[in-house]
Order: C-alpha cells, then sequence, then structure tokens
C-alpha cells in the first residue's frame, strides 16, 4: 500500500491530466452532445467510460523522461481534446461522431469554410480548458520532475485495458450485443465512450477492408437468391410506360417532406412543389436512407439500389468497386448518361466514382460560369445552375439520362436579400429560420428550370424524378422543430417520421395522385428501370418497383431503425404509427418482430456486397443462380 501512494504520489499530474480529461468528456456528453440516459447504470457507464481511453492515451507519456514527459502529457491532452472539438463540430451539423473514412476526406475542407465557421462557438473553449491549466503548471515550474519511470508505464496500460474490460461487460449486460450493433454510434458511445469508440472503428475499417480480399464469386450466389426471393413484379399498367424518354434525376438539397404543402406566416413555403404533386406520382412516406455521406449516399443508393455504409461515405472507401449502376445500365441500352454539379470535380471523389458508376460525362464547375454575383454559399446559385444546364442538355444525344445536384440549400442556408422570397422564421434557432427562405428560393429555381425545359422543347418526350437528398434540420434544433410545428417536444417517432423527403414522379400527360406506400431512396432505381421497360429481375436491387402492386410497404434506415405501414421501430421501441405511442414490450416485439430481420438481413447483404466488392463476380443471366434453378431453367428450354 505505501509503494503504490507513493507510486501515485510520483503521478500526480499524470492524474491530474487523467481526471481533467475525462470531466471534460463527461461534461461535453452531458452539455453538447446531450446524450440521454435512462437509468443509474446509464449515467454510471457515461460517466467512467471516459477513464480507461484517458489513461491509455496519457500513458504514452510516462514513456519519456523528466521534463518531456510533462510536456508529452500536455500535448496528448490537446490531442485528446482536439478530438473532441472535432467530434462536436461534426456532431452539431450531423447529429453524428466522426468516423474513420470521413476522416480521410479532408480534400472537402475547403468547401466546408463557411459551414465550420458557422459552427463555432466562443464557449468552445472550455474543450481546452484542461490544457490551459496543465501548461500553466508545467511552463511555471511548479510540476516536479520525476526520474526514470520503469514499471508504471506498463502498469498503466494494464489498469487502462482492465478498466476498458471492466467498463464492457457492464455495458454489454446493460445492452446485449452492443458491439455487433455498430450503426448505432450513439448508442456505442454512450457505453463504450467516443475514444474508445474510435479505437472500435479502426479495428472495424480494417475488419472491412479483409473482406474484399477474402471474398470469392460464392458469395454473390448467396445475396443474389436473397434479392430474388423479395424480388416483386411490376404493375402491368405503369411497365415501359415512359420507354425511350428522356430521364431528369433532380436531386433537392435538403428537402424534407414537411415543408411541402405547408406555410410559414401564412406563406406557401414551396408553391411550385405543391403545384407539382397534384400532377405527379407523389409519395408522402418516403424516407431518405443516408448517413455521414448525405448527399453522396443520397446518389450512391439512388443510383445502385443499396445502402451506404454505416459510418464513412463508399464514395471514398469503395470509390473503385464494380457497381451495376443506373447510367451504366442505361448507358448499355442506348442511353446518353450524364450528371451535371456545378462543385469541384474531386469533391466527394465525385470524378472517380462517376466512372465506376458508368456516366458518360460529368459537367462539373468547369463547364459553368461561376461568379461571386450568381453564387452563395456552396457555390453556384441554383437558378444560375440550372439556366446555364439548358445548353449542355441541348448538346446531349437523345434518349440521355442527366442527374442534376443542386447547392443553394445546404446548410448553413446562405441566401442575399434580393433572393429571399420568404420571410425568416422567427425561432431559437437560426439555422430553421434561414432554411425556409433557401427552401423556398429552390422551389423558383425549380420552376423556372420546367419553364425552360419547355422553352427547349425537351419536356414532353422526358420523365421527371425529383427527390430530397437527406434531412436538412438536424435533431440539434428539435426545440425550435417543434415550436414550427405546434408539438411540445419532438419524440423519436417524430425524429424518424421528420426522414421523409419528398418524392415526385413527373409524366407529361399522366394525371397526378398522393400513393402512401412506404418506401426510401434505395427503391428508386427498380422503379425507374421498370417505367423504361427493362426487367430487373436478375439484378442485385434491395429495394422494389414503388408501383408493384404485392410490395411491401418497408423502408429501413441506415441506423437500422424501420418504417411500415403500421409501425415505426427506432431506439429499441415499436411505435403505433398512427398514434406515435410506443406499443408495449411484448406486444411491441410481436408487432415489430416480423419486420426486424428483413431489416437487419437488408443492411447485412448490402455491406457484404459493398464489403466484398461482390459485383466484380456478378453476371447477369443464369449465371450465379443455384444448380436447382440452373436445372430448372436448362428444363424449361428443353421443353
Amino acid at each position: 500500500m505505501t509503494k503504490i501512494k507513493a507510486g501515485f504520489r510520483r503521478l500526480k499530474f499524470f492524474w491530474l491530466a487523467v481526471v481533467l480529461l475525462s470531466l471534460t468528456t463527461y461534461i461535453l456528453y452531458k452539455i453538447s452532445f446531450t446524450i440521454p440516459t435512462e437509468n443509474m447504470m446509464q449515467e454510471f457507464l457515461l460517466f467512467i467510460n471516459p477513464i480507461s481511453s484517458s489513461i491509455l492515451l496519457l500513458a504514452i507519456a510516462l514513456l519519456f523522461k523528466n521534463r518531456a514527459r510533462n510536456i508529452m502529457i500536455v500535448v496528448l491532452s490537446f490531442i485528446g481534446s482536439f478530438i473532441l472539438y472535432g467530434n462536436l463540430m461534426f456532431y452539431r451539423f450531423y447529429s453524428d461522431f466522426l468516423t474513420l473514412p470521413v476522416l480521410f476526406q479532408t480534400n472537402n475542407m475547403q468547401d466546408l469554410s463557411s459551414s465550420v465557421f458557422e459552427l463555432m462557438n466562443i464557449w468552445d473553449l472550455f474543450i481546452f480548458s484542461n490544457v490551459f491549466i496543465l501548461a500553466y503548471f508545467v511552463f511555471r515550474q511548479k510540476v516536479p520532475v520525476v526520474g526514470r519511470l520503469k514499471r508504471e508505464p506498463i502498469l498503466l496500460f494494464s489498469l487502462s485495458i482492465l478498466l476498458f474490460l471492466g467498463n464492457l461487460t457492464l455495458a454489454q449486460t446493460e445492452r446485449p450485443q452492443l458491439l455487433t450493433r455498430s450503426f448505432d454510434r450513439d448508442m456505442l458511445v454512450k457505453n463504450i465512450g467516443v475514444f474508445n469508440f474510435h479505437l472500435y472503428d479502426v479495428f472495424l475499417q480494417s475488419q472491412s477492408r479483409a473482406q474484399r480480399v477474402l471474398a470469392d464469386s460464392s458469395d454473390i450466389v448467396e445475396v443474389q437468391n436473397y434479392v430474388q426471393a423479395n424480388h416483386k413484379e411490376p404493375d402491368a399498367d405503369m411497365f415501359g410506360t415512359a420507354e425511350g424518354k428522356n430521364v431528369f434525376m433532380i436531386s433537392l438539397e435538403s428537402l424534407q417532406s414537411f415543408v411541402i404543402d405547408n406555410d410559414l406566416n401564412g406563406e406557401e413555403i414551396t408553391p411550385f412543389l405543391n403545384e407539382l404533386k397534384e400532377n405527379s406520382y407523389y409519395f408522402e412516406n418516403f424516407y431518405h436512407q443516408t448517413e455521414q455521406g448525405k448527399t453522396s449516399d443520397s446518389e450512391f443508393i439512388v443510383a445502385n439500389s443499396m445502402f451506404g455504409r454505416s459510418s464513412g461515405a463508399v464514395f471514398f472507401t469503395h470509390a473503385q468497386n464494380e457497381y451495376n449502376a443506373t447510367p451504366n445500365i442505361l448507358g448499355e441500352n442506348g442511353y446518353y448518361t450524364s450528371v451535371m454539379h456545378a462543385n469541384n470535380r474531386s469533391f466527394w471523389n465525385r470524378d472517380i466514382v462517376y466512372d465506376s458508376l458508368g456516366y458518360d460525362k460529368f459537367y462539373d464547375v468547369e463547364y459553368y460560369d461561376v461568379t461571386e454575383e450568381n453564387s452563395i454559399g456552396w457555390g453556384l446559385k441554383d437558378r444560375e445552375f440550372f439556366e446555364q444546364s439548358i445548353e449542355h442538355l441541348q448538346e446531349q444525344p437523345n434518349p440521355f439520362y442527366t442527374t442534376f445536384i443542386t447547392l443553394t440549400n445546404h446548410f448553413p442556408f446562405e441566401l442575399e436579400e434580393e433572393d429571399k422570397m420568404i420571410a425568416e422564421g422567427e425561432f431559437r434557432s437560426g439555422t430553421l429560420n434561414r432554411y425556409f427562405p433557401t427552401v423556398r428560393y429552390m422551389d423558383y429555381a425549380v420552376e423556372q428550370f420546367f419553364n425552360d425545359i419547355k422553352e427547349a422543347g425537351l419536356y414532353e418526350d422526358s420523365i421527371f424524378i425529383l427527390y430530397g437528398d437527406h434531412y436538412g434540420i438536424s435533431t440539434n434544433h428539435n426545440g425550435s422543430m417543434a415550436e414550427y410545428l405546434g408539438k411540445e417536444e419532438i419524440t423519436p417517432f417524430d425524429t424518424i417520421q421528420l426522414q421523409r423527403v419528398p418524392l415526385f414522379i413527373h409524366i407529361p400527360g399522366h394525371e397526378g395522385e398522393t400513393i402512401d406506400t412506404v418506401g426510401g431512396q434505395i427503391d428508386i432505381q427498380p422503379t425507374l428501370m421498370h417505367l423504361l421497360g427493362m426487367n430487373t429481375k436478375e439484378d442485385i436491387q434491395f429495394g422494389s418497383d414503388l408501383f408493384a402492386p404485392e410490395r411491401d410497404s418497408f423502408a429501413v434506415l441506415r441506423n437500422g431503425s424501420f418504417i411500415t405501414d403500421d409501425v415505426v421501430w427506432t431506439n429499441n421501441t415499436c411505435y403505433n404509427k398512427e398514434t406515435g405511442e410506443p406499443i408495449e414490450d411484448e406486444e411491441g416485439v410481436d408487432a415489430c418482430g416480423e419486420y426486424a430481420e428483413r431489416a437487419t438481413s437488408d443492411l447485412e447483404y448490402s455491406d457484404k456486397v459493398i464489403y466484398g466488392d461482390l459485383l466484380r463476380f456478378f453476371e447477369p443471366n443464369n449465371e450465379n443462380l443455384t444448380d436447382d434453378e440452373n436445372s430448372q431453367n436448362e428444363n424449361e428450354e428443353d421443353e
């Protein structure tokens, strides 16, 4: 005991650093990340989980000698605080924690500067208060210089591992199979801590790299059998109704469904889209399924009918995989395929990914006249973007498939006074207040685009698909959202419902219809393929035709939540969709249980395709069917 006390006294500065970093982390959990706890055990886990990682990180300093050791304690404390700050900045916009793939997306940072500054706060200096305190003691020479340490580093590394294992054991008791839920980063951070989560994330990323090496052609057979079992035959009346038509695929930045047919202070927020809804197929229960990749995730999902990754973005981690994407399929069927986006070619790695997806041409910022006068926020204003795109459309051969990616309605939702057609809101959240004018401007830009298309003679022989790419207002603004929507609070059920984004399928000459089937972005590819008269039975698609009479009214989100006509499952709770109230435990298990396995399987099989790059083994027709199915088909041909 005497030796332990003596050892503790020798390392007083080290233990002070551990306490300060752990307390800083816990305070951020409660105030900035607002991580909820439901009982004393969860609160205890939240309090202790920074300790093991703080010891592990700061114990590295003990490998140094004398005064250098004390300086390294300050440096490592700064690194720990900087990691916390990076997570905080990311969380303020995405309501999520950083992952390893996101950290490698640094070439995006030059375009993110305005968003980053918007997220900063003077109170953020608190995160580095531990560093200021430690630096004061070191540079005022108030910390004794301890001689060489022999056993202490090994003992402390061992202690950190023991503490983590104890933490993990308690966490697994509180939440069984915790580490299998890698997509639920909030739960992981709440139980094992933000630093330990990052270490676990490194392990997961290295594991996903290994999956490609170990994959073989037999894996694609299992996947194909699964998706074919869930395939739904198209509606006979809708199949081929847009055959040979030009396709306009329009991604509406950050547009959520709550603004459709809604107003602010008596003024319509989306007057044109409200009108378009009346003569289009409008899907009112349509959900975005993106995660950290946001717009790039939505592009990937829409083009491939597969889910993005649970962390990072496929556009970075698996950019050069083999894909059977819509541009590639249509290109093989006589279409000219292009994408128009007035941003840098390399932003989100698009220059590489678009080649993998099979686009013939990428009209990037170099194809547009971009000036200070016609730009705001992230770049060229939507009205200017659409207007300048008409010339590019007219030079393309018919039929064409062209994707348009808008920019103006992007966080932090900046807009010049001359472009504001509706007043800002007057809620506590400046972000929500600014959102309404930028949505209104985008609505105007889309209206003018339709007028320009008609004048250019491109309207009648085309099909238009417009969809919201992801949410615009994160859960950080729930208080103001509740006020706008006239609710007392935004519950987890409400949060899922706010993930609805608009989907318009506009075919000139067709009457409008509002369709209530539950679907998601993953359903767009098979829906479009069938409208164009193309068979998808043998394709690897995890979505289904939204018009198919026998389709399951179902959508699964990337975080494992899912929605049907009757229930919503999220945060380990089953909700009655009509009332928004939780369904009691046993009844809830029965109500949501039949869909839970399907949701998990969809996500797991999609991940298997991406991580293993399985489409490199995929050959359409009969090559990847089971032996029984091959024999059956051969017998049918003989007959």
